[in-house]
């Protein structure tokens, strides 16, 4: 994954991801699933035109049983990052948001250089988790 940009706003660094490829449900489903993994308390939002729906980690016992829509956002504490983080991901795109929490000294300030040292191989390990059998 390549980190297009990172901004500050409201206490929180806001950057543009583009994955290697363009990616479908399944793979979208794959790497939230990873995340969800190590993330305290994760929520799971889904939106589409017909609206949003948010699904708690107690309700989703399998991500990729999840209804396919346009775009998978999933939130919550990251136990490997340890901040608030909300990553969006955007079915048959290959563009992917992420919000961190501006609640760490590393996640201060939206340096391009230091974000992607420190947000970059979480990004890179989710976008793999799309690929993994």
């Amino acid at each position: 994954m390549v980190l297009q940009g990172v901004k500050k706003q409201d206490g929180w660094l806001l950057s543009e991801w583009r994955l290697t490829y363009r990616v479908g449900w399944g793979q979208i489903c794959a790497a939230a699933e990873r995340i969800r993994q190590y993330t305290k308390d994760p929520e799971i939002l889904i939106s589409d035109a017909g609206g949003q729906e948010v699904i708690t980690a107690a309700e989703a016992k399998a991500v990729r049983e999840i209804r396919e829509a346009g775009t998978l956002t999933i939130r919550g504490m990251s136990k490997i990052l340890e901040v608030p983080v909300s990553i969006t991901f955007f079915n048959q795109l290959d563009l992917v948001r992420a919000a961190v929490a501006c609640a760490a000294e590393e996640f201060r300030e939206a340096d391009y250089e230091k974000f992607n040292k420190s947000m970059g191989q979480f990004m890179d390990s989710a976008e793999l988790a799309m690929y993994a059998k």
